[in-house]
Formats: C-alpha cells, structure tokens, sequence
C-alpha cells in the first residue's frame, strides 16, 4: 500500500486529484497540508487516521510517506516537488510543470538524480478519443503530420479574477500558460517525435478593466494575459499554430486540436472527433463514435502515475517533455513581448 501525502487541498485536488487518488486499492492518504488550515482540515476530516501539517517540509519529514501530490498555484510546484524529490518521495504535479524553464529543468534534474517518479498532470492525453488517434498515427495510418493547430478559446472564463490565476507573480501567466499546456501537449503526444526549435507570438490583456455583471471593476490583481496566440516549428519541419483565450468576443467557447497528415487528418473539436481521408479516389469522412468513459481523465492519469510507481506500466509523460513545454510557453511570452521570433 502507497501512502499519500497531499500539498494543496484547494479546488483541483478535490475536483481532479482526489478522485484518482481514491479510485486505487494500491494507495491511501495519510497527510494533508495547505496555507489555509482551515482546507486542509476539512480535506481530513473523512481520513481519521491522517495527520494535517502546517507546512509542506512538516509532511515531507514523515517517512511513512512514499508520494507527494502537489495541487497548489503554480509557483509551487517546482519548489515543493524537488524538495520531496530529494527526501526520496515519488510526486505527482498539478500542471504546468513550474513558471518558468529553469524550475522545470530543476524539477527534472532533482527526479533524475533521486531515482524517483516525477509526472506532472497530462489528463487529456487519456481520453479515448486521444487514445484512438495515438494508436492510428503510431501506424501511421494518416502519414506524415506536417500541419496542426489546437487552441481552447473562451467568451468569458477569467479563473479567480483578481486572486493568483491573474497574478503572473504566482501563475506564470495566463490562459496560455492554463489552458495552453493542455492542448499543445496533447498536440505533440500525437504529432509524433516533436521537438520545438522556434515560436513567435503575440499576447493581449484587454479585459483587465471590464467591468462584471454587476457593472462593478472586479478589484485585485490582473496583470496577466487573457488571450495568446503563436506558432510553433518542429525540427521535422512541421509547424503549430496556438490560440488560447479567457475572454474574447467569439461566438461559443471552443477546444480544439486539428492535424493534416499526407494521408489524412483529424479534427477534435469540444471532444468530437472526425478523420477525413481518402480512399479509391474518393474523399472519406469518418465520425468514430465511443462508449462512455468509464474513468475520468484526472482519474486515468493518476491510475497510470499509480502504475509506473509500481512498476506496472512505462511512464507516457516524462519530466524532460514537461521542461520542453514550459521552454515552449515561456518563448512564446518572450515572443510576444520582444516582437520576434524566439529559437529555442
């Protein structure tokens, strides 16, 4: 039985990481922490036998501990992780990796030298219409992908407006570095051996002063972005195209991921997905339809972080790719805010 200590017991933790957590017979909780008491208490309460700690080196001092889940903002997840790293406990991150290159690269550096498992919160890559496409183009059933674009566009979503989703101090950024590491990892799960050499990209931040509902400017700190949009080349020559929004004036909000191979291509646009090739000279169109997931994808992607730890499975998202992404975002910031395209 793995015992499980738990950093961060806000929204995400009980929304995506403490399902997964509870969907094995192979772990159990056995500590809580976050900066408010307060949650991490009544994230205890239905664990009698666990012990809550004030702060993270409390918990990572505790040798009954074999994992440490991290679901803080984002300004904690490198410092949090290499430290538990280092005491020898296995960790399972809230994405993104960290804030910026350097953090990520630690985080992989410290999981490297300490033998111990590392993976940082990839559940799109899980779902069965992802699933589907990977084993199709592992085949190379659609050829050669040499043209994407993914993005996930919002009306209006501005998360915690005025708390640290909009303080770049502790998120790093905003819908890009939110929304965007979900996409364009799954972009690149799919497209093959993608490694990045080059981005541009342009950022805005227009809705930092709208007022709300209520006609009132929402007080509190904004100084992220609330829409990104780049490119992306791969050393293979294929290219990305990103475009990643809290707000904007756009009819519906949309999440989408597109490739175009020599064969054929997808679409999965809000999870439906379509292929479209062609066959005995005429142009095929194909809507593959899926059961019902049986498991969520925060809970199937900490069944297989489970299963790595026990040796049961390879791991599928590895700190090295987590340090490409964050090189990825990052250039794309710096893009945006030099008027150039960025060499990674």
């Amino acid at each position: 039985m793995l015992k499980v200590g738990v950093v961060g017991t806000g929204n995400i933790f009980k929304q995506a990481h403490l399902p997964g957590w509870l969907s094995s017979k192979d772990v159990e909780i056995i500590a809580f922490c976050d900066a408010f008491r307060d949650s991490a208490v009544a994230a205890a309460k239905d664990f009698p036998d666990a012990k809550v700690y004030d702060h993270y080196n409390e918990l990572l001092d505790n040798p009954a501990i074999d994992i440490v889940g991290i679901s803080t903002p984002n300004i904690f997840h490198s410092e949090i992780a290499i430290a538990a790293l280092r005491k020898g406990k296995h960790v399972f991150c809230e994405k993104p990796d960290a804030i910026n290159p350097l953090e990520a690269q630690k985080m992989a550096d410290a999981a490297a030298e300490s033998g111990k498992l590392l993976m940082t919160m990839r559940n799109n890559r899980f779902s069965a219409e992802a699933q589907f496409m990977k084993r199709l183009m592992d085949k190379g059933e659609l050829g050669e992908m040499y043209m994407g674009r993914c993005g996930w566009i919002r009306r209006r979503g501005i998360p915690g407006r005025g708390g640290w989703f909009t303080t770049k101090e502790l998120s790093g950024g905003g819908p890009l570095i939110d929304l965007g590491v979900h996409m364009i990892d799954m972009a690149m799960y799919l497209g093959g051996s993608l490694k990045p050499v080059t981005v541009s990209g342009s950022t805005y931040r227009k809705f930092a002063d709208q007022p709300d509902a209520s006609g009132q400017i929402p007080s509190g700190t904004y100084d992220v972005e609330d829409l990104a949009a780049g490119f992306i080349r791969f050393d293979n020559g294929a290219s990305l195209q990103i475009e990643f929004s809290w707000a904007s004036n756009i009819a519906v909000e949309q999440k989408f991921l597109e490739w175009r191979g020599t064969k054929g291509g997808f679409s999965l646009i809000n999870d439906k997905l379509n292929i479209f090739t062609e066959k005995e000279g005429a142009l095929i169109d194909e809507q593959p339809s899926f059961a019902a997931a049986k498991i969520p994808q925060h809970t199937a992607n900490i069944q297989h972080f489970i299963a790595c730890v026990l040796g049961k499975e390879q791991p599928i998202i590895t700190p090295e790719q987590g340090v490409d992404m964050i090189k990825i975002l990052s250039a794309i910031y710096e893009s945006a805010d030099r008027g150039k395209e960025i060499r990674l």
